[in-house]
């Protein structure tokens, strides 16, 4: 209820009053950091792949326990089978990397009141839940060339081999995620966090189907170049496992945030 009440109260309209209440409330900021992933071709090992990362964000406080962002982030995911550990997975041999373009918004729930410049309120541990689009663009190397894998269909989609058609290279995230900020005076804040995002494809690394396909039906469907990208097991072998198609893939935001209000200091602030 009190929640609530302090929405009420707090909203801003268009009055100028209200308009300066909701700029004392606003913050702009970035962050930097790393980014990288977890499917087929990583399962487990979280600092593995690790590449840099950077956003832009907005955040409006419009409760002392509870936060609304908005957030921009960019940065690369891959990985390789030439560094896994299992001789299984180091002859499938393949790799690849894409660019991640994430938009995202959502609600950061404070652990304690927040607020900038507070003297007892000015730090907290909190929790972030969002919903996103991102954008993928799976590719890997090829007589050092970087060849884009959607357009070839490595597992047949848009062919007889496979009733799928080509995957989405736009789709939903769910991020998830914790961090801890702390006020630097009545300006600005800084944040540590780290977030995962839960994706619905199995897809950024163009690895979804257990098994693959028949190498001369892809390539008199799809070409040559897809039936060699689509298999390249180091014993040639046409009926090792490809992947696993039960678990979609992730992956992760994390780094530091500096974020600083965008007006002078508010009177109203919900407890």
């Amino acid at each position: 209820m009190r929640l609530i009440l302090a929405v009420v109260l707090c909203f801003p309209l268009f009055s100028s009053g209200q308009y300066a209440n909701f700029r004392s409330k606003s913050e702009v900021g970035f962050m930097l950091g790393g980014s990288n992933y977890f499917g087929d071709l990583n399962q487990f090992n979280p600092i593995y792949g690790v590449k840099p990362a950077a956003g832009l964000l907005y955040r409006y406080s419009f409760h002392s326990r509870a936060t609304f962002r908005l957030n921009i982030m960019y940065g690369n995911v891959g990985a390789a089978d030439a560094d896994a550990s299992q001789a299984i997975k180091q002859n499938r041999n393949l790799s690849f990397f894409t660019p991640i373009y994430e938009i995202g918004s959502g609600v950061e729930f404070h652990y304690k009141p927040f607020k900038l410049g507070h003297s007892k309120h000015f730090a907290t541990a909190y929790v972030l839940a969002e919903i996103a689009l991102f954008k993928m663009n799976p590719q890997t190397m090829y007589d050092d060339e970087a060849i884009e894998l959607q357009p070839l269909g490595t597992e047949g989609q848009g062919t007889s081999l496979n009733s799928d058609k080509p995957y989405s290279l736009t789709q939903l995230s769910l991020p998830i995620g914790a961090g801890f900020k702390i006020s630097l005076g009545k300006k600005a804040s800084f944040s540590f966090e780290y977030g995962l995002r839960k994706t619905f494809t199995d897809y950024i690394d163009d690895v979804g189907s257990d098994t693959y396909v028949d190498h001369i039906s892809l390539s008199q469907q799809s070409g040559p170049l897809a039936a060699t990208l689509a298999n390249q097991s180091l014993d040639g072998s046409r009926f090792g496992k490809r992947g696993d198609s039960i678990t979609k893939d992730w992956y992760s935001f994390f780094g530091v945030m500096f974020s600083f209000r965008i007006g002078k200091e508010g009177i109203c602030f919900g407890m």
